[in-house]
This record gives structure tokens, sequence and C-alpha cells, in this order.
């Protein structure tokens, strides 16, 4: 099973966007009246989904939902998950109607998650969810935050569920999900992917006592605060994957994989996850590295594999179609809007691609200047 989409109405940094029809094909489809509500929407490809964009346009909130959406398939009570779920965006909140936009509190906010057969849909406004079929699909799961959580793991557990910690429930989840006990079995590639992590970090990852420990392959037993940040993250996703975690009909979401990672390792990552995604595993992931995205996008078998979607604000960026489609009291530059393709240089604008060729242009002038 795989999410293939999401829309969204008024939360957070997401809001409507009024458009008119104006005979062009491309808004004709959403409506055919002369005036209408779109929501913001992305459609996802069974395969690894990459969102970039500038800070502030919402790539880790996305992210969350879809996390979110996907924990609420898992049978629980509803108590339970009701709790957990204002606490995957922040530990801050204490009900969904501080996830409203703060320009629209009074108007209509909700987001959906969808299968295609079916749909998670959250109502901020009606403070509930609707398709109660959801809460029994039994979608898998794992999210990886950008934070380290491991290091902090020794009586974590235990003290949040007594006193709920300052750490949203990504992060409270990432260490359950590292604490589990390992598969006793294992595909033959996910033994290749074990692997090549062992040879990276230079060992293996254990639990012992509600810590975590890298034992080297002379036997030295390291504790994991003490290893480098990047190895500390292929450690972790060594430990999903011997957990069990990362099997066919799963989902992977990945906040950042390249963040402190050194650049010689980003090639790794991408295969992994490209052999990941072969063997049945939908992956979502948000990057600031275009190096990173294009490993992704060259080392790919096929375009299908790997789907880039653009996020940015302000109607002033969007193609030219579709800015005249505008209302014109609607215009705000504060906007979220997106833009889909299986190639980088298709998308505009590319603030990632931007930068790297700001940088080649100083350098170019360097050079030229002596």
């Amino acid at each position: 099973m795989s999410i293939k989409s999401i829309k969204i109405v008024n939360v957070m940094g997401f809001q409507r966007q009024w458009r008119k029809n104006n005979g062009d094909p491309k808004v004709g489809e959403l409506c055919d009246s002369d005036k209408f509500h779109d929501a913001f929407e992305l459609s996802f490809s069974d395969g690894i989904n990459v969102i970039i964009g500038e800070n502030g346009t919402g790539k880790t909130t996305i992210l969350k939902m879809i996390y979110a959406a996907t924990q609420w398939s898992i049978k629980q009570t509803k108590e339970y998950m009701t709790d957990k779920f204002y606490r995957y965006f922040s530990n801050n909140i204490s009900d969904m109607e501080s996830m409203k936009n703060n320009a629209f509190k009074e108007d209509y906010s909700s987001f959906a998650v969808s299968d295609g057969e079916h749909t998670f849909e959250y109502s901020l406004s009606h403070k509930g969810f609707f398709d109660t079929d959801w809460l029994s699909l039994d979608i898998q799961s794992v999210f990886i935050p950008t934070a380290d959580m491991l290091s902090h793991s020794k009586g974590f557990l235990a003290l949040d569920k007594k006193f709920k910690m300052p750490f949203d429930g990504t992060q409270v989840d990432i260490i359950v999900n590292a604490s589990l006990p390992e598969a006793r079995t294992m595909p033959e590639y996910l033994d290749r992917i074990l692997g090549q992590i062992e040879k990276v970090i230079g060992g293996k990852l254990i639990y012992d006592d509600e810590s975590f420990y890298i034992v080297k392959k002379d036997g030295q037993k390291i504790d994991f605060s003490l290893e480098a940040e990047g190895l500390r993250k292929l450690a972790l996703l060594w430990k999903l994957i011997k957990n069990g975690l990362l099997e066919k009909g799963t989902i992977l979401i990945w906040d950042e994989p390249e963040a402190n990672l050194n650049p010689e390792l980003f090639r790794l990552v991408a295969e992994i996850l490209l052999e990941l995604q072969r063997n049945g595993i939908q992956i979502f992931i948000a990057t600031h590295s275009y190096n990173f995205a294009k490993y992704l996008e060259i080392l790919r078998d096929n375009k299908e594999q790997v789907q880039f979607h653009n996020l940015y604000k302000g109607s002033s960026k969007l193609p030219d179609t579709l800015k005249d489609a505008l209302l014109e009291c609607c215009e705000r530059d504060d906007v979220i809007y997106s833009e889909s393709a299986y190639t980088l240089e298709e998308l505009k604008p590319n603030h990632i691609m931007n930068a790297d060729e700001k940088l080649l242009d100083l350098i170019f002038e360097d050079v030229v200047n002596g």
C-alpha cells in the first residue's frame, strides 16, 4: 500500500488558494464553475518522493501529516491516538486549534491523506476525522527526524510516559522503533545493505540497558553519543532495518537524510534508498541538498522511481498559465504553491539548484579576477 496524495486547507503555513476558471485547460480540469476553492495538493509517486523548497514552505509539516495519518491506520484506542496525534507536530500544543493558519483562523481548516481508495481527513474545524475504514488499514511506517534521539534514550521512554517530555511524537517514536527486538531472519538484499552500512560505521548498533552503543569490529563498545553525527544517522538506519521495520509494503519518511552526513556518503545513502524502493518500500524525504537529490535522479533505474516536489511561496513565481487563473484579491506572497517533476531541472523556481549555481558563479568570477 502506498500514499497517493495529500490535500491541505488552512493548516499551519498552507492557505486556501482561490482561482478562476478562465478557459485554461489546467484550471478547467479542477472545476467548471467561474469561481472555485483550490486546496494545496500534491500527488505522490509509489517510489521515492523528494520534497525540496526554502525554509518555511512546509516540507516537514507534510512529512508529519503523512506519518500521523499512517499511524492512525493502526488499531489503537481513540484516546491514545488523539493524545499522540497532537504531539506529532509539536510538543507545545494541546489541541489542533493551534495548527490553524493564523490568517484564516475562522475559515475551514483540514488536511487529507489518501491511498487512492481510502482517505484520512482530519478537520481542525470540526475537531475530528472522517472515514473510519482508515483505522483498520494498518499502514506501517517509520519516521526518521533530523535530530539525533538515540543519544538521549537512557530512561527517556519512562520519563516521557510519566511527564510528557518536551519532544514531538516523531522523536519519541524513533527511540521506540530503534529499541524493538531484532528480526530473526532478513531478506538477502537487506543483508547486503546492512553489510554496506557496517563497513562505514565500523561495526553494529546494539541496544543494552536502555542505551545504544556501536560495537566496533575489534570488540570496542562505544557510547552512541560519542560517535560522529553522520555515522550515527547511518547506524540508526542499520538498526531500523535490523529490527524488521523496513520491509515490503512499509513507508519510510526521512527528514533531511543528508544533514550532518559527509558528502562522500551521499551516493551510498541514495543507493540504499533506491534499493529499498525497488523492494516495495515507498519513501518520502525532505532535503536542502541539490547534490543528494541529484544522486537519486542519476542512479535511479527509471524516471518513475524518483519524483521531485518543489514547494515555494508567492504567486509571482507561478507559471503564467496558473498565475493568470488566480483571483486578483488572493494573489498573496505568503501562499505556498507546489510543482512536481521527474527531473530537478524542470522545477522552477528551484532554490537548491539556484544556490549551487550562485556558488559556481562566484567561483568563476574569482578565477576570472585572478
